[in-house]
């Protein structure tokens, strides 16, 4: 839940000052809400964990996280730079104004035109994931006269403790140099006259509680440092965040203490991406009931006006959430529901199996922790045009995106 979060003097569930009824009221449902507040404090967590125990450190966010130039502008204010994956994220992150010098340029397979936008923007850092990466990178910083400061992004062979859809580290992974064709491709580093490498990249999933694999990961990277005598090292984001109550994510301060005890032994810069702590907890996703279907028996449908093409996370990994009902969010939870989007797949829901309060029609309900991979994964489909983001802080309340409209569908459509 956001920080601000809680009932109000009417019994209804608020978030930074504002009554979620009034909310769905004002702007509608399906919606996204983003708690400022929260965001400014887990941002602040961050960077002042890392300057207490590592001062030698920078703080990136995981534009893949949530990619939305309002959202980009509070995260910028904060003093954090940005990870983008694609010209999309960079674009969008510019028009935030953040400083290109601190936009480091992930993706394992970025078009000739996305290294060249890169290149002009004069972005800090590219983190090469290949061979032919490599190549295209060269050739394109040769012929705009450019010169790059690189990151190899490795394979570190560790498995994390998290869905495997979400696990990028493995030795199986897509991503990432294995570490037997290290060598080769930081001698055609040297090669190039206008490539430099700055050291090493590494991630290793998504969601993970267990903090011992970045532990391994950060021995790891120490250990490249020094064979290669690089300066940077980079360990990618992934922290989890507690989605249903009586989980326990990591303790980022005691975090930043274990992981600052191993890059300690070298004097790099070390770099970390993290993306759903810092807006997953921020996010609510507000919907209203439109049907209730049960069959006696078996199960007891809330079916929303929302589902998978705004929250796609239940129906790629199964992921979990908790509803609230806004109008009673203290009420005993005596009713076992699924909450069941409105998309034309038996597999949409946004919860399988939840407890609720009594719910009926017309009811608006709020998704916990909707802030990361929800919008940056929506789709159109069915047609269905994406949900408006809102940004609370403070009793006030502004739309960061627009709804999508009906024109917006077939914008691109050529007859």
């Amino acid at each position: 839940m956001p920080k601000t979060a809680k009932i109000n003097a009417s019994g209804h569930l608020e978030i930074g000052g504002r009554d979620l009824l009034d909310l769905a009221k004002e702007f509608g449902t399906p919606l996204y809400l983003l708690d400022e507040e929260t965001i400014r404090g887990q941002c602040r967590t961050y960077v002042n964990s890392f300057r207490e125990h590592y001062p030698n450190s920078e703080i990136i966010f995981a534009s893949k996280a949530l990619c939305a130039i309002g959202a980009a502008k509070v995260i910028a204010s904060e003093g954090l730079g940005f990870d983008v994956s694609s010209g999309g994220e960079l674009f969008t992150v510019l028009k935030a104004k953040a400083d290109p010098r601190r936009i480091y340029f992930h993706g394992n397979n970025k078009s000739i035109k996305e290294i060249e936008e890169g290149l002009k923007a004069g972005v800090g850092r590219f983190v090469v994931d290949n061979q032919y990466e490599l190549a295209n990178l060269a050739d394109a910083a040769d012929r705009l006269g450019r010169d790059v400061s690189v990151l190899i992004r490795i394979n570190p062979g560790i498995e994390a403790h998290t869905h495997e859809f979400i696990q990028t580290g493995r030795i199986d992974s897509k991503f990432g140099v294995p570490l037997d064709q290290l060598d080769d491709l930081v001698k055609e580093v040297g090669k190039r006259k206008r490539l430099k490498l700055a050291g090493f990249h590494a991630h290793i999933g998504s969601q993970i509680f267990d903090v011992e694999p970045f532990i391994a990961e950060a021995k790891l990277l120490v250990s490249l440092t020094r064979k290669y005598g690089t300066e940077e090292l980079s360990l990618g984001g992934g922290i989890g965040i507690p989605y249903l109550s009586g989980e326990k994510a990591p303790d980022i301060p005691d975090f930043a203490r274990k992981i600052a005890a191993e890059i300690g032994k070298t004097n790099a810069k070390l770099i970390l991406e993290p993306g759903r702590s810092i807006v997953g907890l921020a996010g609510m996703t507000l919907y209203t009931v439109g049907a209730v279907r049960d069959i006696p028996g078996v199960r007891k449908y809330l079916i929303v006006d929302g589902g998978m093409s705004d929250n796609p996370r239940f129906i790629l990994y199964q992921a979990k959430y908790e509803a609230f009902l806004a109008r009673d969010p203290g009420g005993e939870k005596s009713e076992t529901v699924t909450i069941g989007g409105r998309f034309c797949e038996s597999g949409d829901l946004v919860i399988k199996d939840g407890l609720l309060p009594p719910a009926k029609v017309g009811d608006v309900l709020a998704i916990a922790c909707t802030g990361a991979y929800n919008y940056s994964m929506a789709s159109n489909y069915n047609r269905v045009p994406r949900p408006a983001m809102v940004m609370v802080g403070g009793g006030k309340a502004k739309i960061i995106v627009k709804r999508e409209q009906y024109k917006d569908l077939i914008i691109n459509d050529a007859d």
